[in-house]
């Protein structure tokens, strides 16, 4: 008997990619809003997206995977990188960060994300491993290239190194109050960092 090159459709309503969009969006702007993830619930999100309880339920168990896959649409993908040098990866990588701290809604919600991660640790774990990891390993595979072509000492301590890079950005970005970012920020960080790293 040939296999079937077509999948049976699923019982049930078709999923409404608008519904999703809506349901989404009103928890980001809830979220934006200073709403804490504590007293946001089931019931605010739908009359704020317009659509029935039962409506979220069929797509999402609870509250905290709902807020992860909201928070996750907020992190742009991990961006194509030249591979030509450590320097330029580098610079690629923070730039998203630093272009990011721009958007009110992302910077406002990332904040509440990470405020409390202590209070939520499974909806943290989630939104690390969706959101977070995906960046970390980018950077550590650039930093492993250089090591391994001799663009970086071989002696350097990836982990640490990493945690400098972005951490001097995520201070930039969480700590300028609105201020505009320089432009040449992620350029001037990695340059510092590199003159402490790069094989002699």
């Amino acid at each position: 008997m040939s296999m079937s090159t077509t999948t049976a459709r699923p019982a049930g309503r078709p999923r409404s990619e608008k519904a999703e969009k809506a349901i989404l969006e009103a928890t980001l702007d809830l979220l934006g809003e200073g709403m804490g993830v504590s007293e946001l619930s089931i019931e605010a999100i739908a009359s704020r997206a317009g659509v029935g309880k039962t409506t979220i339920y069929r797509r999402w168990s609870n509250k905290e995977d709902l807020v992860v896959d909201a928070l996750a649409t907020l992190k742009a993908p991990v961006p194509e990188l030249a591979g030509e040098s450590v320097r330029d990866d580098l610079v690629t990588l923070l730039e998203v960060m630093r272009t990011e701290a721009g958007h009110v809604r992302r910077r406002c919600v990332m904040n509440i994300a990470m405020s409390e991660s202590d209070r939520h640790p499974q909806l943290f774990a989630k939104f690390r491993k969706i959101a977070i990891e995906p960046r970390r390993n980018a950077v550590r595979a650039v930093l492993e290239r250089g090591k391994a072509n001799g663009e970086l000492r071989a002696d350097l301590d990836v982990e640490l190194a990493m945690q400098t890079l972005t951490g001097a950005m995520i201070v930039h970005t969480k700590w300028h109050q609105g201020e505009p970012l320089a432009e040449d920020l992620s350029e001037r960080i990695v340059d510092m960092v590199l003159e402490g790293i790069a094989a002699r």
